[in-house]
């Protein structure tokens, strides 16, 4: 008889998997638990299973993990908030624990062996980073965040990986009327934007934001790492992994409000051509109005399959696709341009490997992969990989 939801096993906790669950087995069956670690022997509770796997919560520790701490906030637990699923863990092991996911990722898929580095950021202790943040409202009219893939409100009076800006405002204590999420923003000068049906409730209608000696003039609803610090570590191991000259044809795809693209229009002078393809309207709407004076910078509305073919004789191409990376169609665009170097951002190490694997395929070397840990306290690392061809 196959295992059903809320039956209680005694398991001992192996490696982590890919999404952040720590795989253990029951009777030659695979079992992906949160809220455990490796080398832990705790009681698990089944949450779902299917005809492969089963899913369950650590709820109680019956041998723990030297590198086991409280949770810093109030809502980390099972039944709790769905977010933050590494806050049992030391701010420390959890890169170990993100390299380990990289590193097999690559193995299982490119076969190849990696050993990245893991970049970490301030703040030191994995907290009060997040300068964005979606908030559902309860049935009390209070914000919150939902539990584990669930539609159940979590009430909560702060959130501990927000800036502290963010949890210093009333948004917690005030009562609010409708059920649509909120949206809040913080940028790097200190803005504070609240927004609801994509209509704005406070704040301006613009941040901005700054990143080393780049300014950017956003609207909220266009797309910007949630990190405070992501911005300026992205463009600093971007930058230096393209090492882009003057005069170089550049492409930015996935480029959102153009985070690379202003910079490498310094770079390349002149003569030089830096294209930014993305589809969202409201980060186009954004850059066109940053970028209309400059005249090295070549905006393109649209996806990049529609978008990438009328670019030529392209030296670098910087791309950073969303979690389910590119499509096949744009992966062989890439490639047929052959472009000398490829700067590939991901929020996704299974991704990452997959397209990797077709680029190492085809006349290109991995030079060198970075992993930026960019969202402390979850399973979610960002990666930088960058490739030369041969």
């Amino acid at each position: 008889m196959g295992l059903g939801i809320g039956d209680i096993l005694t398991l001992d906790i192996g490696n982590i998997a890919n999404g952040g669950h720590f795989v253990a087995r029951h009777d030659n069956q695979i079992i992906f638990v949160r809220h455990a670690i490796s080398g832990e022997t705790a009681k698990v509770k089944i949450t779902a299973t299917n005809s492969k796997f089963a899913f369950g919560d650590a709820v109680e520790i019956l041998q723990s993990s030297k590198d086991r701490v409280p949770p810093p906030c109030q809502y980390s637990h099972p039944e709790g908030c769905g977010g933050c699923d590494f806050q049992h863990i030391n701010y420390r092991a959890q890169s170990g624990l993100k390299k380990e996911v990289l590193k097999d990722q690559f193995k299982r898929i490119t076969k190849i062996d990696i050993s990245p580095d893991i970049v970490t950021t301030n703040p030191p202790n994995g907290l009060h980073w997040r300068s964005r943040l979606n908030l559902a409202i309860s049935e009390n009219k209070k914000v919150g965040l939902r539990a584990h893939k669930s539609n159940t409100v979590i009430e909560i009076d702060k959130c501990m990986i927000a800036l502290n800006e963010i949890n210093k405002s009333d948004i917690f204590t005030k009562n609010w009327d409708n059920e649509e999420n909120l949206k809040i923003s913080c940028s790097s000068t200190n803005e504070i934007n609240v927004s609801q049906f994509e209509k704005n409730i406070l704040g301006p209608d613009k941040l901005t934001e700054n990143v080393d000696k780049n300014t950017y003039t956003i609207s909220p609803k266009s797309f910007w790492q949630s990190h405070i610090n992501a911005p300026s570590l992205l463009l600093q191991q971007v930058m230096r992994e393209a090492n882009i000259k003057q005069d170089e044809i550049v492409c930015d795809l996935y480029g959102g409000v153009g985070l690379f693209t202003l910079p490498i229009s310094k770079l390349i002078g002149k003569n030089g051509q830096v294209h930014l393809i993305e589809m969202n309207d409201t980060c186009i709407e954004d850059a066109n109005i940053m970028f209309k004076h400059i005249d090295n910078i070549y905006i393109h509305h649209g996806t990049v399959e529609q978008k990438l073919g009328s670019v030529k004789n392209i030296d670098t191409i910087i791309l950073d696709p969303p979690r389910n990376g590119v499509s096949k169609q744009v992966i062989n665009q890439i490639i047929e341009k052959k472009p000398n170097t490829i700067v590939y951002v991901s929020c996704s190490p299974s991704t990452l490997a997959r397209d990797s694997k077709v680029l190492l395929e085809n006349k290109y070397i991995l030079s060198n992969i970075v992993g930026l840990d960019l969202f402390p306290m979850t399973h979610h690392i960002e990666s930088v990989a960058s490739f030369k061809r041969i």
